[in-house]
């Protein structure tokens, strides 16, 4: 009588179902012939630290200890195959070289791949397919977790331990008295690999050499081993929670602003303070309001609903993924994380597209994901790119910025030639401009904006500094504090020399002293006495009418007893400044406080 010969392919070693079929009995007097290609590609898969391989080969060394008990025979047979086509093996050329030997022995192939059985029917070899039916794996690596604990972290020859707490407040603590055995965390890493692949809520995410992400309901596993890792070592991630937009304390004009305006969101956030779970929840937002979301990770780790398509990089290639989105055309894409440069060319390529964006990057500070965009975008893009940041803190929202777009004088600088593209970073909730980014030279910078009222007290403090250094020369200096680091003195033109000093040495003392640099200049003796005046707004300018008998005069201009402008009047009466200028401006503001005199 004859045998039946049985020639597996990579696929049912891996899944463990010919040592189920012996223990049945169904394999009773047959003939298994294992092919060397099997065993090669195991082999290499197992010495890059891929989990399949352990398994797989695990699987052979099970079917050839129980293969007398079961009466059968078991043979490895087959040409090897070369590196090149090892490295050839996902597009079917191990697959090929297995099939031939099938061919070749007259055996039946068993295989779990479909694609498999199916190229074998059509070449006309016998063939035996199972469909992946798995009984539920065991995952020992759950009991580890309880209601407060964040993250798990077993290592080989260490004791276990865990992040415990609520976001923004976790203690990294020992969760066991004993030291991992080496074997027992390989069977926590194999059954979580099975878990993956047999659970429906289950993802081997990546498989890498040394390196193997799982994904796991919501657990996120992250196994390395040797030559990655110097040992095997497993870390666990799970949610504490999850929540939606309403278990945020926000208030209701934010909430109208992410519903109806902001389409260029960053979610920003140090490591474990609950970034990604506002992410999710704007996510369930988005979609609760019928729009079409999306999200980008890798891994794939977000905890969204099944109405929301989660994508990985595309051939290892996020801006493949990007490529694909715009195709799809979704209303919103959760980016998910935001970290190279090439990250945040696709999250900008797929906004100015008109895909609503929502990016989540690690920053200390809310303003420190405004800078991750410095260098990357051109500074007039970054307010179309990006609209709003929000900022999470103990799992909590903290800081809520706006960026806009301008053009004007930097704050801090006089002159209005220095005009400029300006973006303005605001504070949503009060308006505020906290920061302004522009280019300065050849560099790109961000200024803090001070606040008026400290301004106000610096300027206030800065006079009496000067008025007491200046004591020791002038009886009543008049002084005109211009900025924070500019001001003028007024002095009578004789005591000019004395002020400055041979060779400006007193001056350059009092600056040193003070940290303001000093304009001296002569005080008006001429003062005939004060002049009526009118004032009036033509085209661009502020025009004050003082008649034309005092055409060709000198005017000092003050502001109660602060000179603001010393001018010649026109031949028509009128001394003319123009609206833009600064000096303008305090002009209006006196006349306005009825303050403002004109001395002639």
């Amino acid at each position: 009588m004859d045998i039946e010969k049985i020639v597996p392919d990579t696929s049912i070693i891996i899944d463990g179902r010919l040592s189920e079929l012996m223990e049945q009995g169904e394999l009773n007097g047959k003939n298994i012939i294992i092919p060397e290609a099997v065993v090669n590609e195991l082999e290499n898969q197992a010495n890059t630290g891929r989990e399949v391989g352990d398994t797989g080969l695990d699987e052979i060394k099970k079917l050839r200890e129980n293969s007398d008990d079961h009466d059968v025979a078991i043979e490895f047979k087959g040409e090897l195959p070369s590196k090149d086509e090892i490295n050839l093996a996902d597009r079917g050329r191990i697959d090929a070289i297995i099939r031939n030997l099938a061919e070749k022995e007259e055996a039946v192939l068993y295989t779990s791949d479909r694609v498999q059985a199916k190229v074998a029917g059509a070449k006309g070899i016998k063939y035996r397919f199972f469909k992946k039916e798995y009984e539920e794996a065991e995952f020992e690596l759950k009991d580890y977790f309880d209601s407060e604990t964040m993250s798990v972290h077993i290592k080989q020859g260490m004791k276990p331990k865990a992040k415990k707490g609520m976001p923004g407040n976790l203690q990294y603590v020992e969760i066991g008295k004993h030291k991992m055995a080496d074997r027992y965390v390989e069977k926590l890493a194999e059954e979580a690999f099975e878990k993956a692949k047999t659970s429906e809520d289950g993802l081997v995410e990546m498989d890498k050499e040394g390196a193997t992400v799982l994904q796991i309901g919501d657990f996120r596993i992250a196994i390395t081993r040797p030559p990655f890792s110097e040992r095997v070592e497993i870390t666990a991630v799970k949610p504490l929670a999850h929540l939606t937009i309403d278990d945020y304390e926000i208030s209701e004009k934010f909430r109208e602003r992410l519903e109806d305006k902001a389409e260029g969101i960053l979610v920003a956030g140090a490591p474990g303070h609950g970034k990604s779970t506002f992410a999710e929840a704007l996510a369930k937002l988005y979609s609760s309001k019928g729009k079409v979301v999306k999200t980008m990770e890798h891994p794939r780790d977000l905890q969204v609903g099944p109405d929301i398509t989660q994508y990985k990089a595309l051939e290892e290639k996020m801006e493949n993924t990007g490529d694909l989105l715009l195709l799809v055309r979704p209303d919103y894409t959760v980016f998910d994380e935001v970290r190279k440069t090439e990250d945040f060319e696709v999250f900008s390529d797929m906004r100015l597209a008109g895909v609503g964006m929502i990016g989540v990057v690690h920053a200390s500070r809310a303003l420190d994901a405004v800078q991750r965009l410095i260098g990357r975008l051109e500074l007039g893009v970054i307010p179309q790119v990006v609209d709003t940041v929000v900022f999470i803190e103990h799992a909590m929202v903290s800081k809520v910025y706006s960026l806009e777009l301008s053009v004007k004088v930097p704050s801090g600088m006089q002159e209005a030639d220095l005009a400029r593209p300006i973006v303005e970073v605001s504070d949503f909730d009060t308006g505020e401009t906290e920061y302004e980014i522009y280019t300065y030279g050849e560099e790109t910078v961000v200024i803090p904006v001070e606040n008026t009222e400290d301004s106000s007290k610096t300027a206030e403090l800065a006079r009496e500094q000067l008025e007491y250094k200046l004591e020791r020369y002038l009886d009543n200096p008049e002084i005109e504090i211009e900025s924070e680091n500019r001001a003028k003195v007024f002095i009578d033109e004789e005591k000019i020399p004395q002020v400055i000093g041979k060779d400006g040495k007193n001056i350059e003392r009092i600056e040193n002293e003070v940290g303001i640099n000093l304009t001296v200049e002569p005080k008006k003796n001429t003062l005939q006495g004060k002049a009526e005046y009118s004032l009036t707004e033509s085209g661009n300018h502020v025009v004050l009418n003082v008649g034309k008998e005092h055409s060709g005069k000198q005017s000092d201009i003050f502001n109660g007893e602060n000179h603001l402008l010393t001018a010649t009047v026109g031949k028509d009466g009128q001394i003319r400044i123009t609206k833009k200028s600064e000096i303008a401006s305090r002009i209006l503001g006196a006349h306005s406080a009825r303050s403002l005199n004109l001395y002639i």
